[in-house]
């Protein structure tokens, strides 16, 4: 907490509410009108309920979600980043709705990508500099298309550590006390990307490698390498309950779906019109060339200001090297985005799982912005340099002020209990359904889960059955010889069944295209109970992310005993 304190105070009253406020304009609608909005991927709602179902059943982490897949239950956050929703646990644990609770997390992630924003630009710029920034980056017509038009939760939240972690990572490079602090900060700032979007990690990694280089050489921290090599390996500690799963069991699902079909990259390309001249906007999906509904703005003031300003570093002749930097990074971020960088795609196979080109455009918004805020050290005048802010601020919103807005410019009316009910509810079970879809499933379901238990073959009779979000129960009275029972549970690595308390081993059928699990049971009564375990990635994730928040928690509780031995390790 005192930390916090320490870089509010340093930070100033007045620039962080005017960064706040200017979050609070973008997310007005979301904010202050009742109601909800129509996005591309709407199922924030339906997430965050399967979040808190799993809370409430006890099962932390959260992998296996009971309601999607069209009622047959789904390894969602065995994949599925969690840490917006877990932030968004935070309002439902206040009271909010889950209709509200959706809004303010899409809101505050406007707000914190701000402040984070501010406090890296203002290390190296100045405060009006920080400012300066902070209103690029929230303002962004990306930025806008994230939120309002894909609804793109995680990719929203990504944006709001980049600025983080590039900042904490300064820091430790270049402070000379407190080592620990930064350590430790930059370990969380890393665990939230991590657990916000798997892919803003690909594409960010390589900037905040160049990033600590370039200080390291300016600051001669080459001491500073062990301390960011052990912040690394206690961020993936922190989040190996996540990263690891991930990583050793894509293999389970059907993985390939999320790089086939409408996901290959080769169509999602963005031409130079969008990028840099069009001021289309619109609400439907990226498509085939000049058939896009979305717009792909960098932002007009955006990479106009970058090249204003690349032409004051030429005119001055001076080393702006961080500036120079992120004009490059900027503008090359907007070359992934269009077609001619195809080479690139095919010579790295594993960008592939990108999958939309234009996500670039997030290290590019990130970018601009924060040579833009460099622009007030241009102008040796203070007054000056507040009139030239004043005035790019107010002709940023009011260039982009309309795209701050969910279609037709107002929310629709929405409640809770209408978006889980009825069509609205089913069409939430089924969407996304292939993204994580069981390798023992052939095909996704044509039709949702009536019973949990069905019986296909013998005659027996079915009581007291109940589930929850990763269990579940029932009694059978089996009449006949033997009895064939189909759960309407996708088969899934370490789903176990006890019959009577004895181990049985669930099947899969070879005419079983949907990949529920099978059972056999002999004449007689019988209690079933079936739960999912962990396998050994998720138990070892689960095991090192235990420890490695122990390990958080000891080192802030002894923090005052670290800071000399820690100086001697790391200089």
């Amino acid at each position: 907490m005192k930390f916090f304190l320490k870089l509010y105070k340093s930070s100033g009253f007045w620039p962080i509410l005017i960064v706040v406020v200017a979050g609070i304009l973008a997310s007005r609608t979301l904010l202050f009108q009742k109601g909800y909005f129509n996005m591309h991927d709407d199922l924030q709602m339906m997430r965050q309920l399967e979040m808190e179902k799993c809370f409430l059943d006890g099962q932390i982490p959260c992998r296996w979600v009971p309601d999607m897949g069209y009622g047959f239950g789904f390894p969602l956050f065995n994949y599925y980043p969690p840490l917006p929703y877990l932030i968004g646990e935070i309002f439902r644990i206040v009271g909010f709705s889950f209709i509200n609770t959706v809004k303010i997390t899409f809101a505050f992630s406007f707000i914190v990508s701000g402040i984070t924003m501010y406090l890296l630009v203002k290390e190296f710029f100045g405060k009006l500099g920080g400012i300066l920034a902070s209103v690029f980056y929230i303002w962004a017509p990306y930025h806008a298309v994230d939120v309002y038009v894909r609804g793109a939760m995680n990719e929203a939240w990504a944006l709001a550590w980049f600025p983080l972690i590039l900042y904490l990572g300064y820091k430790l490079i270049t402070e000379k006390k407190e080592i620990i602090k930064w350590v430790l900060g930059l370990s969380l700032a890393w665990f939230a990307l991590f657990t916000s979007h798997n892919l803003m990690v690909l594409i960010f990694t390589p900037v905040f490698s160049i990033w600590c280089v370039v200080h390291i050489w300016k600051n001669s921290g080459w001491k500073r390498i062990p301390a960011l090599v052990v912040s690394g390996i206690f961020s993936f500690g922190l989040s190996a309950f996540f990263t690891l799963p991930v990583i050793l069991e894509t293999k389970l699902v059907q993985a390939n779906s999320l790089v086939e079909g409408y996901y290959e990259y080769i169509a999602h390309f963005a031409d130079i019109n969008q990028l840099l001249f069009s001021r289309f906007w619109g609400y439907g999906p990226s498509v085939w060339m000049e058939m896009d509904k979305m717009s792909f703005q960098v932002g007009h003031l955006h990479w106009i200001l970058s090249l204003v300003i690349l032409a004051l570093v030429l005119i001055n002749r001076k080393s702006y090297i961080l500036i120079l930097f992120f004009i490059a990074v900027g503008w090359f971020s907007a070359f992934m985005a269009h077609s001619r960088s195809t080479f690139i795609w095919q010579a790295i196979p594993f960008l592939k799982y990108v999958q939309f080109p234009w996500r670039f455009l997030t290290i590019a918004i990130f970018s601009f912005s924060f040579v833009i805020g460099s622009l007030p050290q241009f102008i040796f005048d203070k007054q000056i340099q507040k009139r030239v802010t004043a005035i790019l601020i107010t002709a940023l919103l009011l260039l982009n002020w309309k795209y701050f807005l969910p279609e037709g410019g107002k929310l629709g009316s929405l409640t809770d209990k209408q978006k889980f009910s009825a069509a609205a509810w089913e069409l939430q079970q089924t969407a996304g359904i292939y993204d994580y879809l069981p390798k023992f499933a052939k095909e996704a379901p044509k039709a949702p889960r009536k019973d949990l238990v069905e019986i296909l073959d013998g005659e027996a009779i079915i009581s007291g059955d109940v589930y929850g979000t990763n269990w579940a129960k029932f009694r059978a009275g089996v009449n006949s010889e033997t009895s064939l029972l189909r759960i309407g549970i996708f088969k899934f690595p370490e789903w176990k069944v006890f019959i009577d308390g004895e181990l049985a081993e669930p099947f899969v059928p070879q005419e079983e295209v949907w990949g529920r699990m099978h059972i056999v049971l002999n004449n007689g009564e019988h209690e079933v109970m079936l739960r999912l375990y962990n396998t050994w990635p998720r138990k070892v994730g689960n095991i090192i992310s235990l420890v490695s928040w122990a390990g958080l928690i000891f080192l802030l509780v002894s923090y005052k005993k670290w800071p000399v031995f820690l100086e001697k390790i790391f200089g």
